[in-house]
């Protein structure tokens, strides 16, 4: 049985879990369960190593982070393995996801935030310093496991906090393989990962002894984390769901921008928070683009991970196939459905990829964030109304712009209300550059400077010359 990390030790908590392959649908291992006193004696555990952790200097921990990335990438295949068995994605995906887990620890122990001299004067001189805010908990979803909780972790640990970090239930055994390899590196309650299923997210997040909540899942859920710090004003970091519009200018090639449109919407069977959810084609171009996406998506190899052959693997769990497939259906009524539009006859989750033409700005698949393979392609008439009806949602976490005239797909993302936009491009995302929602798709920046300095404070020294 996988087991939890308390206080440096390993242990197999007060209760089990089961875990579920979703390329069978059954339970494939059984890992250490999280109750209310384990959580207690984690958050304890983080909140009295914290003074001595933050003692540290950069770059004593830069230490203990660069050795945690070596003991990733020693059991690196093994923990690729095994995220491919929980998560679904293709084997080639889980490889890169913990190659970027081993990149992120190493690129954050490499970061210092020095006090900065913002007035020097003849009277007076006034200095910013930062500290760490205390023990921070990590709350992280089921698409990305490995990268969502390293980043996070690099981030936290680099900039002098303690952790308690809580894994979705669903993917829970890449992160407590890197609890594993901390439990012989990190000194005792720098780091502690607990599982739970579905039931202490709450009482963690409005835990009194918690600084700051740092969490990655859906909108609807990141309100209820928010809900509960309120109780004692905490530190938050929500990067929540997103419905992003990809537009295709006029002077596009279809033939070469289809694939990458695609890739975009169905990379990781289309559970990524900034993948292409609304794909919008000037109307002399969407039948172009309508059977071009088709065309991928009947040719797309859906199926094991494992194997080299997959392209795109299962939806992860049942209830959100469940919820893919009732999208479906709803767009199998409204509009039309060119490619997909069922499940396949297997055991698991699995959903042939999806392309739905014709349908209106107000179906579901237009206005919902589907987080599967799934595919609405929606035709414009000209660069002001397509703006209009792209911006006009409550999420605005990324977009993609897709033009050969460069400056004019560049002028078209300046209009795009989310956090990131991308050009002629999809999914770049950089440990030195900061990402996050606007409006209902989150609060605060992950990576870059704005990233580390959402896990300090900022301490003023304000200094009258004699």
């Amino acid at each position: 049985m996988y087991q939890m990390l308390i206080d440096g030790e390993l242990v197999d908590g007060s209760a089990s879990l089961d875990v579920v392959n979703p390329v069978t649908g059954q339970a494939f291992a059984t890992c250490g369960r999280a109750e209310e006193d384990d959580l207690q004696r984690a958050v304890a555990a983080a909140r009295n190593a914290f003074p001595g952790w933050a003692a540290l200097s950069w770059t004593e921990r830069a230490v203990y982070l660069n050795a945690l990335a070596d003991g990733i990438e020693e059991r690196g295949e093994e923990i690729a393995q095994l995220l491919t068995d929980e998560q679904g994605k293709p084997l080639g995906q889980a490889r890169f996801e913990v190659g970027a887990s081993v990149a992120a620890f190493r690129y954050f122990s490499a970061q210092e935030m020095l006090p900065r001299v913002v007035v020097d004067e003849p009277t007076s001189r006034v200095i910013e310093h930062y500290r760490p805010i205390g023990v921070v908990a990590a709350i992280t979803p089921w698409n990305f496991p490995l990268i969502l909780l390293s980043v996070k972790l690099a981030a936290a640990l680099a900039t002098g906090n303690t952790v308690v970090a809580k894994p979705a239930p669903t993917t829970p055994l890449s992160s407590l393989l890197v609890g594993e390899v901390a439990a012989a590196i990190l000194p005792a309650g720098v780091l502690n990962v607990i599982v739970d299923a579905n039931d202490l997210g709450g009482l963690l997040s409005a835990h009194p002894d918690v600084a700051k909540v740092t969490f990655t899942g859906s909108t609807a859920t990141g309100k209820k984390v928010m809900q509960s710090a309120a109780s004692s004003l905490k530190r938050l970091t929500l990067e929540l769901g997103g419905n992003d519009a990809a537009i295709l200018l006029d002077d596009v090639d279809v033939d070469e921008v289809a694939p990458q449109i695609f890739n975009a919407a169905t990379f990781n069977a289309g559970q990524v928070c900034m993948a292409a959810k609304r794909i919008y084609a000037p109307r002399a171009k969407y039948d172009a683009l309508c059977d071009a996406l088709a065309n991928l998506a009947n040719s797309a190899v859906v199926g094991d991970g494992h194997d080299p052959a997959t392209a795109i693997g299962p939806i992860q769990n049942q209830m959100q196939f469940d919820k893919v497939m009732d999208l479906i259906e709803d767009s199998r009524r409204i509009g039309t459905i060119v490619a997909g539009g069922r499940r396949l006859n297997r055991p698991g989750f699995f959903i042939a990829p999806t392309v739905v033409r014709d349908l209106p700005d107000d179906a579901r698949l237009v206005q919902e964030e589907q987080f599967g393979p799934v595919i609405p392609v929606l035709a414009y008439d000209d660069i002001e109304e397509v703006l209009e009806r792209a911006n006009d949602s409550e999420f605005g976490l990324a977009g993609t712009v897709w033009g050969k005239d460069v400056d004019r797909a560049v002028e078209v993302a300046m209009r795009i209300r989310t956090g990131t936009v991308w050009v002629n491009k999809h999914l770049d995302l950089r440990f030195d550059v900061a990402f996050g929602g606007v409006k209902q798709s989150g609060i605060g920046r992950e990576q870059g400077d704005d990233g580390l300095r959402e896990f300090v404070e900022t301490h003023v020294v304000s200094i009258a010359k004699a």
